[in-house]
């Protein structure tokens, strides 16, 4: 983009033009949407948390994996079926709270290259987006308990 010293005065007036009749974003609705559906989503996310503590005598602590999981494979299914993405149309940021929004990230990728086929392209693509993700949380992983491990072993300094 060209410095604004050195624009001419019919770039400068395209300019001013253009912000005259720019769409005004609702800002504070966004937030209030992104914000509803966010914690509605964390909501559900605490009901199975509880639905596994009280029907399967899980501790809160052991049922945060099998409540993560039920939240990936919920959002994969909204996800298949179309849901999500209107969700996250209304929600905006509030729909990626982190656990339904890598689960939709992975099958969005498989849906998208389905057509390439199974091995080549939904399962070469399915982690093309999440992939980072889930190199960055084994590598942090590694970090984390190395650490603790060197910590314990020396009698924690």
């Amino acid at each position: 983009m060209a410095d604004q010293k050195n624009l001419t005065q019919e770039q400068t007036d395209y300019q001013k033009l253009q912000k005259k009749r720019e769409a005004k974003r609702p800002v504070a609705r966004n937030c209030l949407h992104a914000f509803l559906v966010g914690g509605l989503i964390c909501v559900v996310g605490q009901a199975i948390q509880y639905f596994y503590i009280f029907f399967f005598n899980f501790t809160e602590q052991t049922a945060g994996n099998p409540t993560a999981g039920t939240m990936i494979f919920i959002a994969m299914l909204l996800t298949g079926f179309g849901v999500y993405d209107r969700i996250g149309q209304f929600a905006g940021a509030g729909s990626a709270v982190p656990l339904t929004g890598f689960g939709n990230a992975v099958i969005s990728a498989a849906i998208e290259h389905r057509s390439e086929g199974f091995v080549l392209g939904v399962g070469g693509n399915m982690f093309k987006l999440a992939g980072s993700v889930i190199l960055f949380g084994v590598f942090s992983a590694f970090i984390v308990a190395t650490i603790k491990i060197l910590w314990i072993q020396w009698g924690g300094l």
